[in-house]
């Protein structure tokens, strides 16, 4: 079932859970991307800052501008030493403060399932990007099994704790970014699956990283000592263990793009 609007308070413990598994899905999406330099970005749902700044580095944008509720997230992005490029405000996906035609290009970077209104959210990327400009996206295929913390969410779910899905996780679903898009009125719509992997030192490495969500915390502080051993002992039958007691851990999205009409 699906919980109610999620918001991320903590940049730092985000960038930890996330902005890793963000920036390796990052680069295999701009890779297919493939966008001309000295374009003019808008990142929205920008968060801490990850994917912005992998654009800033890979992209020789014009400009970056950067939307996100949370004035803690956006603090952290601020700190990452983009601002020569990258500017971040407190903003709404479904009301950004941007004029028509204002970008060739707008991204939504593991977020459209955070966004109570996809439609409209996707709506408002196509109304600021130019004719000809791109409309993006790529989101973890969370229904099945392609969320980065798919082991640990598989532990809780086994224990009768499932955590809540994002308000809109149907928007995650291939099928459902083609439709969005193709309801936006966009052309040359192209989906992409990304699969990536992630490897952590230990099995407590692989722990500590995956509960450092804000829902997956409130539910472990609610949890005895033996259900956190029971659930921790049913995750590690859901991850990939080497000789050296090294985990890695996949995950996948599903990507998505089209052009604004001309």
């Amino acid at each position: 079932m699906a919980g109610p609007q999620i918001r991320f308070e903590d940049g730092a413990a985000y960038e930890r859970m996330m902005g890793v598994w963000s920036r390796l899905a990052g680069e295999v999406f701009l890779d297919w991307l493939a966008p001309p330099s000295g374009w003019r970005w808008i990142d929205v749902g920008c968060g801490s800052g990850a994917f912005t700044q992998l654009v800033v580095e890979r992209c020789t944008p014009a400009e970056v501008q950067g939307i996100d509720p949370s004035d803690a997230q956006l603090a952290y992005a601020r700190s990452r030493g983009v601002a020569h490029v990258a500017q971040f405000h407190v903003g709404d996906a479904l009301a950004l403060p941007f004029p028509g035609n204002r970008f060739d290009v707008a991204v939504m970077a593991l977020v459209v399932f955070f966004v109570p209104d996809p439609e409209m959210g996707v709506a408002e990327m196509a109304r600021v990007v130019r004719p000809g400009g791109i409309v993006a996206s790529y989101t973890w295929d969370i229904l099945h099994g392609g969320f980065p913390n798919e082991p640990l969410m598989a532990s809780m779910r086994e224990t009768g704790r499932p955590p809540p899905l994002p308000p809109s996780a149907a928007a995650s679903e291939m099928d459902a970014l083609e439709t969005l898009w193709a309801g936006a009125g966009l052309d040359e719509i192209e989906s992409k699956e990304i699969t990536v992997w992630r490897t952590f030192r230990d099995f407590d490495g692989f722990w500590s990283t995956s509960t450092l969500g804000t829902n997956v915390r409130a539910m472990i502080a609610g949890m005895s000592a033996r259900e956190i051993e029971d659930a921790q002992s049913r995750a590690r039958k859901h991850v990939t263990v080497d000789p050296s007691g090294t985990i890695t851990c996949k995950a996948r999205a599903n990507a998505i793009k089209g052009r604004v009409s001309v």
